[in-house]
């Protein structure tokens, strides 16, 4: 009897890693590079939940929204729930992902907010004047060189930007009101950009409690349910395979080439610096 069981099976997504920010050996969560898993787990099952686990510092705004968008659209056409689940964090676009839960369950210890956006780049040009180096920039337009660090900041440049930089925050501040509602309390540093720990983050109303993949979904189908994961890696066999080989990635140098390793090191550090803002 039990081949012809029906256990509900619950599609599993798992967003993991910085948002948007690509490596020459490794692609960044992108709706590229998820869309044909989110198709998966809308069309995999009969069961009417989808589950996210979301574990991420955040990056691309754009990349945060369009998966979001992509997920709420399959989930209205589908008539499906979406439960989202934090992991280490799901912090700023992390935290965009996981809205597009219709409800939201974290660890104790997961980190969750960050509603805010960010802009970090360094100042050389005192440091090349020291070393006699000089800076020679040609544009055909006068905003085309604008916040080039090896150049002395211009209080109009930053000025452009921390415009840009509110319009995204009110986009990013608007959808998260828009999906939590009533449950969002009233606190004057919820749309700071700061974050908090699960049980702080269900006290604000930023997640609906504190809970874990298996545990909430045995509770919602039974101790039977099964959980099966979609897997993001996009393409065929052979560009899968060819992606294992140093150097075969797409779009990259050969490896070992300086610009290759280069490349690596700036984007590890990219990512890095995202995780380390919240102490991961």
């Amino acid at each position: 009897m039990r081949l012809f069981s029906r256990r509900p099976t619950v599609p599993v997504l798992r967003f993991a890693g910085p948002i948007g920010m690509a490596m020459p050996l490794r692609s960044g969560l992108s709706l590229a590079s998820s869309a044909g898993a989110i198709e998966r787990a809308f069309t995999l099952s009969k069961c009417k939940t989808v589950a996210l686990l979301i574990n991420s510092p955040g990056g691309s705004a754009v990349q945060s929204r369009q998966i979001f968008a992509r997920i709420r659209a399959l989930a209205e056409e589908h008539d499906k729930r979406v439960i989202a689940f934090c992991e280490d964090a799901a912090a700023s676009g992390g935290y965009m992902l996981a809205c597009a839960g219709d409800e939201i369950y974290a660890d104790p210890s997961s980190i969750v907010g960050s509603i805010g956006v960010i802009s970090s780049s360094f100042g050389l040009d005192k440091a090349i004047q020291k070393l006699g180096i000089e800076r020679r920039v040609y544009t055909a337009g006068t905003n085309k060189g604008a916040l080039d660090p090896f150049l002395p900041e211009r209080a109009d440049d930053i000025e452009r930007l921390k415009a840009m930089q509110r319009g995204v925050h009110e986009v990013f501040s608007a959808l998260v009101r828009e999906r939590r509602g009533a449950r969002l309390k009233d606190d004057p540093d919820l749309f700071t950009g700061a974050f908090w720990a699960g049980a702080d983050a269900v006290r604000l109303g930023l997640v609906d409690g504190l809970a874990d993949l298996r545990g909430k979904m045995q509770e919602l189908h039974g101790e039977d349910v099964r959980l099966r994961v979609i897997p993001m890696e996009g393409g065929g066999w052979l560009s899968r395979r060819l992606r294992r080989v140093p150097g075969m990635a797409a779009g990259s140098q050969p490896w070992g080439s300086p610009g290759s390793w280069a490349e690596e090191l700036i984007a590890v550090a990219e990512a890095r610096a995202l995780w380390s803002r919240f102490g991961l």
